[in-house]
């Protein structure tokens, strides 16, 4: 992780993933999967991370609600979102952001990276760009 993410941790308490990030890891995750099949593989996936714990699932709206906990007591609250955007294909954004009103050091962009890095993993076959 470079210096200016850190730095920019010390002010910002969030982070998220969308089409136009300019930074390439948060860019939105694409695949070649129906969002019903996908929110299975992905639900799934996430029950199984060690140290993130599902809170919520709204399968109607393609939210899923995670929670984790810090070494130093902070909890971050993380929102994995699925979206249909044909009848074949799906995206994932997450977007995560830390209690309390201190920076957190860039821990919600490692949690982003870290998640998309198990998803990327397990569901490989299936990865397509914008």
């Amino acid at each position: 992780m470079s210096l200016k993410r850190t730095l920019t941790g010390l002010f910002r308490s969030i982070e998220g993933t969308s089409d136009r990030a300019k930074v390439p890891e948060l860019k939105t995750r694409y695949y070649q999967l129906s969002k019903d099949k996908l929110w299975d593989e992905v639900s799934s996936t996430l029950k199984k991370i060690p140290g993130y714990k599902v809170v919520h699932e709204v399968p109607s709206v393609g939210e899923i609600l995670l929670e984790k906990r810090t070494a130093f007591g902070r909890i971050m609250d993380i929102t994995v979102s699925i979206v249909g955007t044909g009848p074949t294909r799906s995206a994932v954004d997450i977007y995560s952001a830390t209690r309390g009103s201190l920076g957190d050091l860039g821990a919600n962009y490692r949690n982003i990276l870290n998640l998309f890095a198990v998803l990327d993993k397990k569901l490989a076959k299936h990865k397509t760009t914008a």
